[in-house]
């Protein structure tokens, strides 16, 4: 036995001679982004695990996904994957059929209220204006030389959705996937420095101490006829957006129908952390130094920026011209919270009316345009599938 040649052996097993600069650089991007996720809390449940899939498939000499299978043109043959793909192969299967971003809309679905939407249908239209980000990102996009798919995908983040950037992206253009998804759930975490300085650039201090009355109280059977409704419509008109939004209908007829309490815990919690854990970490992967590091990405993250604060200045103006309208019965903060980031969008626009009006409540106000600006993210999804899908 050559005792030097086993030594020479190993170190030929090992990733080390193996090392290219744009690994190490991917992995001190996972850091970073695990450092924001831990440290700062920007959106934790899933970019801990994007960073650290991202870790995972940039190790030098570790092959734990390979692109060059999901970005084929043609049909993936999900058998052989499942026979001899390797471990975010297989997790990938969720994200590729758009199953894991179903099952998050059910457990989001079974955590909301639409409560608040119901009891001020303006909301729908603050929800609706926050999607203007999506259409002017998109002919942006369009203008700087992206295909019409991938220009819908990048433009999908200024609904401020990960799950639905995600499903749309897999489907138009799934070579985008990851810059997309890291950039989607990276701005959802940055709302709180985003928006107020939008906010407070397009309202006067007057319009942002204007304190709203209370909604009225929405009945049980309201409640339990929308999810219902809306699936029933939206599903004839666009048919491409039904498993995502029947998703988040079904979860929330789950919670408001007071009888399937069981199957509601199950979908806000269980299935929930099951799937947010095999999402994360799938979309991660595709973060792989090879289809990462382009110029390309640097426009998707900008664009999608741009995007989102477009979203943002479309919920505030049409929230001002509501304020004009109603004589001043409505706070433009609210108009803010039209981006489909809940709870959190909902949130900065009530701080940010306190911080004008101690006195101020604008919570369970702020939360219709954010419900509504879900449902108003998935539909313009469905939109943008029907057309470059």
């Amino acid at each position: 036995m050559d005792i030097g040649q086993i030594f020479v052996n190993l170190w030929q097993s090992t990733g080390l001679i193996q090392v290219d600069w744009r690994q190490i650089l991917m992995l001190l991007i996972g850091c970073v982004l695990m450092y924001l996720a831990i440290v700062k809390k920007f959106e934790p449940l899933l970019l801990v695990g994007i960073a650290f899939g991202m870790i995972l498939t940039n190790l030098p000499g570790v092959t734990l996904f390979t692109p060059e299978v999901w970005q084929t043109s043609g049909k993936v043959d999900y058998l052989a994957v499942l026979q001899s793909g390797r471990l975010l192969d297989i997790f990938y299967i969720g994200v590729k059929t758009g199953v894991f971003p179903c099952l998050i809309f059910m457990g989001v679905g079974a955590m909301t209220d639409f409560g608040p939407m119901l009891a001020n249908p303006k909301s729908l239209i603050l929800g609706a204006a926050a999607q203007l980000g999506i259409f002017v990102a998109l002919l942006v996009a369009i203008a700087i030389g992206f295909s019409g798919s991938q220009a819908a995908s990048i433009a999908i983040i200024g609904g401020a959705d990960g799950p639905t950037a995600i499903y749309l992206t897999k489907e138009l253009a799934p070579e985008l996937l990851g810059p997309i998804a890291i950039a989607a759930y990276s701005y959802m975490a940055l709302i709180p420095m985003i928006q107020p300085p939008i906010m407070r650039a397009l309202t006067t201090e007057k319009e942002r101490t204007i304190k709203m009355e209370q909604s009225r109280n929405v009945t049980k059977i309201e409640k339990i006829i929308f999810p219902i409704l809306v699936t029933v419509i939206t599903a004839i008109i666009l048919p491409s957006v039904a498993p995502l939004l029947g998703c988040l209908m079904f979860g929330n007829l789950l919670k408001e129908c007071g009888v399937t309490g069981r199957l509601s815990d199950t979908a806000q919690n269980a299935l929930m952390n099951i799937v947010t854990l095999f999402l994360g970490v799938s979309v991660g992967a595709t973060a792989h130094y090879a289809t990462f590091l382009k110029i390309q990405t640097l426009e998707i993250i900008f664009l999608g920026l741009f995007a989102f604060c477009v979203a943002t200045v479309g919920g505030v103006l049409f929230g001002k011209l509501l304020c004009k309208i109603t004589k001043g019965k409505i706070n433009p903060l609210i108009g803010s919270a039209g981006v489909s980031a809940v709870p959190m969008a909902a949130r900065v626009a009530h701080l940010e009316g306190k911080r004008a009006n101690p006195d101020n409540y604008l919570l369970m106000h702020a939360m219709g345009p954010n419900v509504a600006g879900v449902i108003g993210s998935a539909v313009a999804a469905g939109f943008l599938l029907a057309v470059f899908g």
